[in-house]
């Protein structure tokens, strides 16, 4: 973790978002709502709008030098529920605490945004990633629901709760 640098993005963060972006959904396809088809349509306007931080919406990227390596998301839904969502770290980079910090700058960002909860969805099948997120503080709720991108796919939410 000694190079990594973890941040918001801005305007200029649109190729490293976009290609952070398609790098994961190709990894993981069935892990996010959105798919690789969905997010390639996008164009260079579209990167550049989503790659603007604002309370209801702000990514995070991780780097190695110059290179984006993972992201994560902070996204308030229709609903005021604040979600984590587009969590991924590329592979040679997994287990070496950039998810973590990923996670914790969406904490944070929430957090300083009035928000005291955080959810997220995760597969049943994404053993992997639901024990990631116990260790991080978040627990299962009885709640779940078809992933969008993959309606086969149940997902259960997940919460955090914010220390008051």
């Amino acid at each position: 973790m000694n190079n990594i640098i973890i941040r918001p993005t801005d305007a200029a963060d649109w190729p490293a978002l976009k290609a952070a972006r398609l790098a994961a959904l190709l990894d993981a396809p069935t892990a996010f709502g959105a798919s690789h088809a969905s997010a390639a349509r996008f164009s260079d306007a579209d990167w550049q709008q989503r790659s603007v931080s604002t309370p209801q919406r702000t990514f995070f990227l991780a780097f190695d030098g110059e290179q984006s390596i993972g992201l994560a998301a902070q996204v308030v839904a229709g609903n005021g529920e604040c979600h984590l969502i587009a969590m991924w770290v590329q592979q040679e980079y997994r287990g070496m605490a950039v998810a973590a910090a990923l996670v914790d700058a969406v904490k944070q960002c929430a957090v300083h945004n009035g928000h005291a909860r955080l959810v997220l969805d995760v597969a049943q099948e994404n053993a992997r990633a639901a024990a990631f997120y116990q260790k991080q503080g978040f627990v299962f709720l009885p709640e779940w629901e078809a992933l969008e991108s993959h309606p086969h796919i149940q997902v259960q939410k997940m919460a955090w709760l914010a220390a008051a």
